[in-house]
């Protein structure tokens, strides 16, 4: 069985740094409102979804889909499926339902990811034979130290390896931050009080010259914030899309594919080439690729030949927040929004710790 998928619906919460305007929310309080809009926006009933799946990188366990699925009123019976592959966690839960999907295991998924990072646990190590405990903030993502480089070590790095300047990353970052302010952004759900994008700003060359340094080219400027949010799909299959009036996105494919950990933001570049496959990148209408960093987007971009006029039209995560476990969805919701505007082919991509890179191609149906 290859049952086709549709997204015909995605939403997702504003976006805010952590301990900023949504730190007082936790996961299901984020992802609640964003799932009751999601489908209520198409008139599906949460009696009807047959599964749930959640990215989350930085709680505490405990399987958080089902969590927010039980707190989203969906059926006792949806057990909740969560995806922790870091930053890539919420692109890979569409991939996942589209799979699902596919297999004819399910008709409707909610997919994507939420992050509080404002509520993650405090990690602790136990040292065997003592009565200590260490501190530790970062996980390793390989088995070698010397192949696991600090993350702004290891854009500055790619950023070298490429030639992308200060000048040129800042620059990344501005337009960033220009463009977003300049469009609506459709998908946007109202938590409480708070209706959009906290940390979007009027970035300029100034701001970015005194922004803190993290490593060599690397600057809190040029450098997403960890921030909360939340960002989910609704993901169904052809017999459920044809009945259904909404814009619809057919995936036509998506990948997950590992790299070189000691430069994680090229990542997604193979992902995307075999995500393509025969397809002429002049023929996709937008694309929506993560910004963890301004030199690991302008290298993707750089290296696949993708047009930067087709990307990130409203801003990237630059302009709003990187909430770890959500950003691959958010790329997603930010991707179905754009392609109402046109006819053709979409495509969102994300890098993730460890040297992993997903990338998901759409087609306006």
């Amino acid at each position: 069985m290859n049952t086709q998928c549709y997204i015909i619906a995605a939403k997702r919460s504003p976006i805010a740094p952590r301990d900023g305007v949504l730190a007082s929310h936790n996961i299901h309080q984020l992802s609640s409102p964003v799932i009751h809009s999601l489908l209520k926006s198409v008139g599906v009933a949460p009696s009807q979804v047959d599964e749930i799946i959640a990215g989350n990188a930085l709680g505490a366990g405990g399987n958080p889909a089902r969590l927010i699925g039980l707190a989203a009123g969906l059926n006792e019976s949806v057990a909740g499926l969560s995806v922790d592959r870091q930053c890539c966690s919420g692109l890979d839960a569409i991939l996942l339902a589209h799979d699902m999907i596919s297999s004819g295991r399910a008709s409707i998924v909610i997919a994507g990811g939420v992050e509080s990072y404002s509520q993650r646990p405090h990690r602790f190590r136990t040292i065997p034979g003592s009565t200590q405990l260490e501190a530790y903030d970062q996980p390793p993502f390989v088995p070698w130290p010397d192949q696991d480089p600090n993350m702004a070590e290891a854009a500055d790095a790619l950023a070298q390896s490429l030639g992308i300047s200060f000048e040129q990353q800042n620059q990344w970052a501005i337009q960033s931050h220009a463009k977003a302010l300049q469009v609506n952004h459709p998908e946007l759900v109202q938590i409480d009080d708070v209706k959009q994008d906290s940390f979007t700003r009027a970035l300029n060359k100034k701001t970015c010259a005194r922004a803190k340094r993290l490593h060599g080219s690397i600057t809190a400027a040029n450098t997403s914030v960890a921030a909360d949010g939340a960002a989910f799909c609704l993901v169904v299959s052809g017999a459920v899309a044809k009945n259904i009036n909404a814009a619809k996105l057919r995936i036509l494919a998506g990948n997950t594919l590992g790299a070189n950990p000691k430069l994680p933001g090229l990542a997604p570049v193979a992902a995307i080439e075999k995500t393509l496959g025969d397809i002429e990148h002049s023929e996709l209408m937008r694309i929506e690729i993560m910004e963890a960093y301004a030199a690991q987007a302008i290298a993707c971009i750089k290296q696949t030949n993708l047009s930067p006029e087709n990307c990130n039209l409203g801003g990237g995560s630059l302009a709003r927040g990187h909430p770890i476990g959500a950003s691959g969805a958010v790329l997603v919701a930010r991707l179905y929004s754009e392609m109402q505007s046109c006819q053709g082919l979409g495509l969102a991509a994300i890098a993730a710790a460890g040297g992993l890179g997903t990338a998901l191609l759409v087609e306006s149906a």
